[in-house]
């Protein structure tokens, strides 16, 4: 009989201490907040806190929150967000993780391996008396092209290690192991996921993944294999009894866990979220990606927000700076989505950006294009912004990002104490997915083996 504990992989549920295989994965702007950390946490299982879009003194003090709560050996841990434009605040982000102990890092929109990446892997590994590696430290990647997948799966880049043990972040035995294991713990496979998306297929992506990983596991030989979890699109029993037949050997849910009490953004959005249907999300491009072109997947059921976004994108693409689009448009622009003008978001722009990043600002003012995207990407900022604070006034602005898999869970949990969002906690979402996977795998294993077989004929 399948039951919940029995479901993924055994190794991975004893590394990190855990019940199932099963984690709540970090939303940005501390939507996976720090009580979904600590109820997860209490609960026996693992869960991380969004960090991505966080000052620096206050992912501290959900650090210090925390581990005042979970100092019994529960899991926990943070997310990291690339950041190639400011490798400095991704080099301090993981300096606070080392400096506070933490081990379990969910490593999230990479694109190569950076040196901050490294160090944090790298920081306390040693050989015991009979060669084999002692790791302090987690890194659950989170990737959905296989180029990305192979990094994560082959040891850290040479150049990288040599540069760090060169301006002493790594000792010289750190460097002289690292070798001898991949970068990643272990890979979550993001399929058609809220948030960034590739737009993944499961059921492509993840057996390809799981190969991949075998073969590379099969050159290096390394001490202990990497797990393969799956993301993106689960929200039923049947979503997630799927990724385990597929080899998954955890899960990690994200969309549904932002409807629940402890989702760190406002009662308004988790009232909106609740409506929702599978069919009520949308693509829209990503701020913080918005001259590359990268995709996320939004909420769109009352918003005007996915159909505008894509309109600024359009326009910055078309168009070499704000003076060549049809006035009217501009017009349009300032009073519908903004509701000020140009001047007034650059200026709000410009003050934080002197502050934090003044490097932007030179080359806005030097290029008509880059000052355009400048402008438009406060936009995505400000729409989430709105989100979180439940804003009444622009609440057709909302920026939310959330993938179908909420939509699913809306409508099997319809009817019972879960349809309420005020009822759902994170903890017992988690109890109730895993529990209803095993119960259906069962069902279906007992149907499979007690239906007779009835020839099928040409």
């Amino acid at each position: 009989m399948i039951t919940a504990e029995k479901l993924g992989s055994e190794q991975f549920k004893q590394d990190y201490g855990l019940r199932y295989a099963y984690v709540a994965g970090a939303m940005a702007k501390a939507i996976a907040s720090k009580e979904l950390v600590v109820r997860m946490g209490q609960a026996g299982y693992l869960g991380f806190y969004g960090t991505g879009g966080m000052p620096l003194q206050m992912i501290e003090a959900a650090i210090v929150h925390i581990q005042e709560i979970l100092c019994h050996g529960e899991a926990y841990g943070m997310n990291l967000l690339a950041n190639l434009s400011r490798p400095k605040q991704e080099m301090d982000t993981v300096d606070l993780f080392l400096r506070y102990g933490i081990h379990n890092l969910e490593a999230s929109a990479y694109m190569q391996i950076t040196p901050a990446l490294v160090k944090f892997r790298l920081n306390g590994i040693r050989a015991d008396a009979q060669g084999s590696l002692i790791v302090p430290n987690n890194v659950i990647a989170k990737v959905s092209r296989p180029e990305v997948a192979q990094l994560f799966l082959t040891p850290a880049p040479e150049q990288v290690v040599s540069r760090l043990l060169e301006e002493g972040q790594i000792s010289e035995q750190e460097a002289a192991l690292s070798g001898q294991l991949p970068v990643a713990s272990d890979l979550c496979v993001e399929s058609d996921s809220g948030g960034h998306t590739d737009m993944g297929v499961a059921s492509v992506l993840l057996p390809t993944i799981i190969r991949l990983r075998d073969s590379l596991q099969q050159h290096y030989q390394y001490q202990k294999t990497v797990r393969i979890g799956a993301a993106g699109g689960i929200g039923t029993p049947e979503s997630a009894a799927c990724a385990f037949m597929l080899g998954a050997d955890f899960i990690v849910t994200g969309s549904i866990n932002q409807c629940t009490v402890e989702a760190g953004t406002s009662d308004t959005v988790k009232d909106m979220l609740q409506g929702i249907n599978i069919q009520d999300t949308a693509y829209a491009p990503a701020g913080d990606m918005f001259e590359l072109g990268a995709k996320v997947q939004v909420m769109k059921k009352s918003v005007f927000f996915p159909a505008r976004a894509n309109k600024l994108y359009d326009l910055w693409r078309n168009y070499g700076s704000l003076e060549h689009i049809d006035a009217s448009i501009r017009k349009e622009i300032q009073d519908k989505y903004f509701k000020r003008s140009f001047d007034e978001v650059y200026r709000e722009t410009k003050g934080y950006y002197m502050q934090e990043f003044p490097a932007e600002i030179n080359k806005a003012e030097r290029s008509p294009k880059a000052m355009m995207a400048l402008i438009f990407r406060w936009y995505f900022v400000h729409t989430m912004r709105l989100a979180l604070e439940g804003s009444k006034d622009q609440r057709v602005d909302y920026q939310v990002h959330t993938g179908p898999a909420l939509g699913a869970f809306n409508q099997w949990v319809q009817g019972t104490s879960l349809q309420d969002w005020q009822n759902r906690h994170v903890d017992v979402i988690g109890e109730h997915l895993m529990q209803a996977s095993a119960d259906y795998m069962n069902r279906r294993l007992q149907i499979f083996f007690v239906t007779p077989c009835h020839s099928v004929k040409p």
